[in-house]
């Protein structure tokens, strides 16, 4: 099973940017709990492969979610950034691939300003998982390998 992680703009500057909302652990320190966590998962005999992506532009996330189609990925966990807000080519690409899609947050974007109470990725996606800092990628993770299973 292959599942591959987008994180948008701003994410690789986890532990600089906005300590107090998104916490003091580096971008860095996220792939390496998240590969942490994809070995403890494959030591109990789930086959499962996790690729990562980060990038601050909308544009290179859109192809990496094409490539994704062509590349046979099985899902897709993405953390959208400020592109959860407006980006609704982002939402569109989603749709286009067919890929089981879930949307994360580091903090919880319905505790926080207005405008990042609206995410026009999350109807595209088939479930969110936000507010628990690195937790939410784990949640995810398990969720997504639980509903391709299913197929």
């Amino acid at each position: 099973m292959k599942i591959l992680i987008i994180n948008g703009p701003n994410l690789n500057f986890l532990g600089i940017r906005e300590p107090n909302i998104y916490g003091t652990k580096s971008y860095s320190d996220l792939i390496n709990y998240l590969k942490e966590f994809t070995k403890q998962l494959n030591d109990k005999k789930i086959n499962l492969n996790v690729l990562f992506f980060q990038s601050n532009h909308e544009g290179a996330i859109i192809d990496k979610i094409q490539e994704a189609y062509l590349n046979h990925i099985d899902g897709i966990i993405i953390n959208p950034g400020a592109f959860t807000h407006y980006s609704y080519a982002i939402h569109d690409a989603i749709k286009s691939v067919n890929i089981k899609t879930v949307e994360v947050h580091l903090s919880n974007i319905n505790e926080r300003e207005e405008f990042r109470k609206i995410s026009v990725i999350r109807p595209a996606c088939i479930n969110t998982f936000m507010g628990k800092q690195f937790e939410s990628y784990r949640e995810a993770i398990l969720y997504l390998i639980d509903e391709i299973s299913k197929e």
